[in-house]
């Protein structure tokens, strides 16, 4: 009797890495890791303090988040984005995003098992793809423009008849376009799909002002938003959701059943890091200055780069669309790891996506090394 192969998980895309890490050993200094959007900017004093301090240790804390830590979102929400939101229905805590991302699929299947897809940008974060491998549904991509932005006419309409959820991703990872979220929240309600906006990204929107899908109301379209990019906040997990009280509401009962909990300490972190935009502004100024020299960093490899609508990466054309190659000549010639654009659909396999998150010096090994600094 021949036994049934499972599930077998792909390769962890970041791991694939690891093989060209020799090939830079020789570089002074070391490799200059941009392959990973990892924050290496400390978070402000008040927030680590608050963390240390909270005395929540002890207890289990709510599921949905502490009425304080959805009060803070939703306070932030208005002064940041203009959404009012009721914390006590449109609003709940989450570990990190990332469990939120491919868990989602997952919920939203037992809730709706008629339904199996999954659509979500071609080129884009790639745990929106995997969350759906994961829960047994269709994984389909969408198309996206010259700009990097979703294209909604371009669902075709037997994926639109059996989906699940649309996510969209603005400002986006890797390639930093700008979707039109009106549009995608009036598609959605339109065709009865639940649209889903990540949009953990949004301090760092450099073309006009952060966006939401809520601006137009909470009908039908839930945000997500992180702390970890923010207010470098990445080890101590902790963002949230906000948005229709009915998908909300199911999502907080499943997760409460699940036991998905955000720590005490971290939320009392996350209250201090909302209630302070200052740091957030500096780390835009960096981020953006960082963007600038890398990109003539590129230039200088004789590769013309534009700068992203938001987000801070890079998403650089490879010479003759080969990004394996241009992935390995980078830590050859210069010692910067990248990553390859396959990593975030096979629409991206002739780009590459440079994090602009080490520190200045390490930046400034870059620049030392083709003897620009």
């Amino acid at each position: 009797m021949t036994q049934k192969k499972g599930f077998n998980p792909p390769p962890y895309p970041y791991d694939r890495l690891d093989e060209l890490k020799p090939l830079g050993a020789h570089h002074q200094g070391g490799i200059v890791d941009c392959s990973i959007g990892t924050p290496f900017d400390a978070p402000p004093p008040g927030v680590v303090a608050a963390l240390g301090s909270s005395d929540t240790e002890r207890g289990y804390p709510p599921s949905i988040g502490t009425p304080e830590f959805r009060e803070a979102v939703a306070a932030w929400m208005s002064i940041r984005l203009g959404c009012q939101l009721d914390p006590a229905q449109e609003i709940a805590a989450a570990v990190g995003t990332k469990e939120f991302v491919v868990g989602l699929p997952h919920w939203m299947k037992l809730r709706h098992p008629d339904r199996d897809t999954v659509l979500y940008p071609a080129i884009s974060y790639p745990s929106y793809e995997m969350g759906a491998v994961l829960a047994g549904c269709r994984a389909v991509p969408v198309p996206v423009d010259a700009n990097w932005s979703i294209r909604l006419d371009a669902i075709a309409p037997e994926d639109r008849a059996r989906a699940l959820l649309l996510w969209v991703n603005t400002p986006g990872n890797p390639a930093g376009g700008l979707d039109d979220l009106e549009a995608a929240a009036a598609w959605g309600r339109s065709h009865q799909v639940p649209v889903f906006s990540d949009e953990c990204y949004s301090e760092f929107t450099w073309d006009g002002p952060p966006r939401t899908i809520l601006a137009t109301g909470t009908q039908g379209v839930v945000a997500v938003h992180s702390l970890s990019k923010r207010s470098n906040l990445a080890g101590v997990r902790v963002g949230f959701y906000a948005g229709d009280p009915d998908l909300v509401g199911y999502l907080r009962e499943v997760r409460k059943h699940a036991g998905f909990m955000v720590p005490g300490p971290a939320q009392a972190a996350a209250i201090a890091a909302l209630s302070d935009q200052e740091h957030v502004n500096k780390q835009r100024e960096t981020y953006l200055a960082r963007l600038q020299r890398l990109s003539k960093v590129m230039t200088t490899m004789g590769v013309e780069t534009s700068l992203p609508r938001g987000g801070f990466y890079l998403w650089v054309p490879a010479p003759n669309g080969d990004a394996w190659a241009f992935t390995r000549l980078l830590v050859e010639q210069i010692g910067l790891l990248a990553s390859p654009g396959e990593f975030y659909g096979s629409s991206g396999a002739e780009h590459v996506r440079v994090a602009a998150v080490q520190p200045d010096e390490r930046i400034g090994l870059l620049e030392q090394r083709l003897g620009t600094s």
